[in-house]
């Protein structure tokens, strides 16, 4: 009984993935025959969760939308992880997430063990989450969410498109064969193979509008290089609207890559006095970003590569600042 309890619930945790499952590969996953499949089928059925049937050529077995959820198990780690998700989500730049984030943590809150549930009341009470970046675009929770299921379903998807005034490409229709989501900085990108110039492109979220999932489903290609983020960082260090600095840091390189590895590359290197030093290479379309990033390293940095027009910027907020912070008016301790 236990070994049907454990593949039960193996089943379920793979039907839970939406995608449609013939019988030979949930067979093979589980290490047990079809026909044992087929049973264990009818038992989720029984149990009431909705598992759909597709018969034919490439059918197979799908959870219905709807389908109840287990009681929540997570350990302390886990409970600790998603009650800090939803609040730093009900602060973030997807609009309308904040009150959906607010309602699904007082629903994971309640189904949490006693123990657990004192523990996260403690984080959820006593922790601060400063807001957002009100520079950074917001993105509309309806398109994140089409198009991260256009992504799993492997679903044509149509959408309007504005790009940036110094990409030298026109605002239209695109239809797009998605693959990934992928978070770079303060922005989410869409990797996706445009259909109509047979080639992938690389698009902005908040630049996205009337995304519609389209019928037709595909079989996923191959990104060049088998990395969707290694190539989204590629074209965004290739882009128009990108900002490009290499710059290094007086600090141990993986401390650096802890605080700012998700937006920068960062190398291990040697200061001129031979102390351990970080090379960093950032691209980013907002030169506030960069200054804030490596600002916010609370380490020494000098750049050894940047555009002439991004100096100027930073040396005219430097400026700025300086007059903020000295200004005669401003009272001499």
């Amino acid at each position: 009984m236990a070994d049907t309890t454990t593949r039960t619930l193996k089943l379920l945790a793979l039907l839970q993935a939406h995608r449609l499952w013939s019988a030979l590969e949930l067979a093979d996953r589980l290490e047990t025959t079809e026909r044992t499949v087929r049973r264990d089928v009818e038992r989720l059925r029984e149990l009431g969760y909705p598992v759909e049937s597709v018969r034919g050529t490439g059918g197979g077995y799908q959870l219905a939308p709807g389908g109840s959820l287990p009681p929540l198990v997570v350990d302390e780690e886990e409970a600790v992880a998603i009650v800090s998700a939803l609040r730093t989500a009900a602060y973030g730049s997807a609009a309308g997430l904040a009150e959906a984030s607010v309602r699904a943590l007082a629903k994971v809150t309640q189904v949490l063990p006693p123990r657990l549930r004192k523990r996260a009341d403690a984080l959820r009470s006593m922790s601060v989450v400063m807001p957002g970046d009100q520079q950074a675009p917001p993105i509309d929770a309806e398109t994140l969410t089409t198009v991260a299921l256009a992504c799993r379903d492997a679903t044509e998807l149509t959408f309007a498109y504005a790009p940036g005034a110094r990409s030298g490409s026109s605002p239209g229709a695109r239809r797009v064969e998605p693959l990934r989501l992928v978070p770079v900085g303060r922005r989410w990108y869409l990797l996706a193979y445009d259909l109509d110039r047979q080639d992938w492109r690389t698009f902005r979220l908040d630049r996205l509008r009337d995304a519609t999932p389209q019928k037709r489903r595909f079989a996923p290609r191959t990104v060049p290089g088998g990395d969707p983020a290694a190539y989204v960082h590629a074209s965004l260090r290739h882009g128009r609207d990108q900002h490009s600095v290499r710059a290094v840091v007086d600090a141990d390189a993986e401390s650096v890559r802890q605080k700012i590895g998700r937006w920068a590359q960062v190398e291990p290197t040697e200061s001129d006095g031979g102390r351990p030093s970080a090379l960093v290479t950032m691209q980013a379309d907002d030169p506030g970003w960069i200054a804030l990033a490596l600002g916010g390293l609370d380490a020494d940095y000098r750049f050894v590569e940047i555009p002439d027009a991004l100096l100027r910027e930073l040396r005219g907020r430097n400026a700025r600042e300086a007059r903020a912070l000295y200004s005669p008016d401003r009272p001499q301790e």
